[in-house]
């Protein structure tokens, strides 16, 4: 039996509500708490029609990492938010880092 995959290009991504939150298997109402609570990098969303809502690969990023955090350690949005922020943080850091670093030859 032929199995159903469902893919698309991170870095074109643009889901909507509806595509997010079946992507990353959460409600959307989950989705929309997240997004009044300013834990999704969507800052003018709030005064739109969540119907309307177009998210990137950021956000699908972000969505999924803060399930797993508030999954994993059992806490609540604003901490998981707080966590994932530290997270990117330091994978920026890192990313600056490695591109000032001399090359290896």
């Amino acid at each position: 039996m032929p199995q159903e995959i469902d893919a698309i290009l991170l870095e074109d991504a643009r889901l909507s509500l509806d595509e997010l939150a079946r992507s990353c298997r959460v409600s959307r109402e989950w989705i929309i708490e997240h997004v009044q609570w300013g834990l999704l990098p969507n800052e003018n969303l709030i005064e739109m029609d969540p119907n309307g809502w177009i998210f990137d690969s950021r956000s699908f990023v972000r969505v999924k990492r803060i399930v797993a955090i508030e999954r994993d350690f059992e806490c609540n949005p604003e901490l998981a938010g707080l966590v994932a922020d530290l997270i990117e943080e330091v994978e920026l850091l890192r990313t600056r880092l490695k591109a000032s670093e001399p090359n290896e030859s």
